[in-house]
C-alpha cells in the first residue's frame, strides 16, 4: 500500500510559490498573524492563522504562501489510491479549506508522522482512517458544486448530512420549496439521478468507507447509512458494486 507522507518542518520566513501533487494538509504549529495566501492566479491576501489551524488543498493546487516569521508546520500528503478506496473519487474537486480543522482530522494529522512506526496493519488502518475522515468532512460532492439552483444544492447537502434518516421525497420537496413534479424533474436534470437513486448511491458510498475503515458489523453499517433491513442493504450494495458488503470488506 502506498505510504502516507507526513513530516514536521521549520520553514524560514518568507515562503514562496507551491504546487501540490496530492491532497495535502498543512497544520500550523505556531501563530502566523501576517500569513498571506494566494490560490491559482489570485493575489495573495492576508489569512492570519494560529496554532492548530491551517489549510487543506486539493491535488494540483498552485499558489503562493507567505509568512514573515519562521513557520513550524506539519505537512501531510494523502495517497490518491487510498482516497479512492474510501470513496473520494475526485479529490481535485474539493474546495480549498483554510482555517480550523475538525477535531478528528486534527488529531489524525498530528499523529500521522508516527503512523510508519507501527506495523503494516496499523499503518494501513490509520492511513485509511485519515482518508475516510477527509472524505466525510470535505463532503466531496461534484454534483452539488455544479448545481446552480441553491434549493437543489441545499437538498443534496442535507442528504449527505442525514444518510441515516428517513429521507422521503416529501421532505426533499419541502426543503426545496418546490412541487413534487418540478423537484423530481429538476433534481434529475441537475444530478443525472432520481432523488431515490441519488440517496441510494450516497448511502452505498458511505457504507464503502465504513466497511474499509471500521470494524462495525455489516448490520450496524447498514443502520448507520439508513437501512433498518440488513437484507435490503445487502441487495442494494450488491446491485451497486457486484458483490456483498463482506466481499467488499475482504478485498
Amino acid at each position: 500500500m502506498p505510504g502516507l507522507r507526513a513530516k514536521k518542518s521549520r520553514l524560514p520566513a518568507g515562503g514562496g510559490p507551491f504546487r501540490l501533487e496530492r491532497l495535502t494538509l498543512g497544520v500550523f504549529l505556531n501563530d502566523q498573524p501576517t500569513h498571506r495566501l494566494a490560490l491559482g492566479d489570485d493575489r495573495a491576501d492576508p489569512r492570519p492563522l494560529t496554532v492548530n489551524q491551517g489549510w487543506i488543498l486539493p491535488p494540483g493546487a498552485t499558489g503562493l504562501c507567505e509568512f514573515d516569521q519562521p513557520l513550524d508546520v506539519m505537512m501531510v500528503e494523502v495517497d490518491p489510491s487510498v482516497l479512492q478506496e474510501v470513496g473520494m473519487d475526485a479529490p481535485e474537486a474539493i474546495r480549498p479549506q483554510v482555517g480550523d480543522f475538525d477535531p478528528v482530522t486534527l488529531q489524525l494529522s498530528m499523529a500521522a508522522e508516527g503512523f510508519n512506526e507501527g506495523g503494516t496493519l496499523y499503518r494501513e488502518t490509520m492511513h485509511r482512517a485519515l482518508a475516510a475522515q477527509l472524505t466525510k468532512t470535505l463532503a466531496v460532492r461534484p454534483e452539488a458544486s455544479q448545481i446552480g439552483d441553491v434549493r437543489l444544492r441545499r437538498v443534496v447537502e442535507y442528504i449527505h448530512d442525514n444518510l441515516a434518516e428517513d429521507l422521503t421525497l416529501g421532505m426533499m420537496t419541502d426543503l426545496a420549496a418546490m412541487s413534487g413534479f418540478h423537484f423530481s424533474r429538476s433534481f434529475r436534470a441537475a444530478t443525472g439521478k432520481s432523488p431515490l437513486q441519488y440517496v441510494i448511491a450516497a448511502r452505498i458510498d458511505m457504507a464503502k468507507v465504513l466497511l474499509k475503515t471500521t470494524e462495525l458489523t455489516v448490520a450496524e453499517i447498514g443502520y448507520r447509512v439508513g437501512y433498518n433491513d440488513v437484507s435490503r442493504f445487502g441487495q442494494h450494495f450488491k446491485r451497486a458494486t457486484g458483490g456483498t458488503p463482506a466481499q467488499f470488506r475482504a478485498q
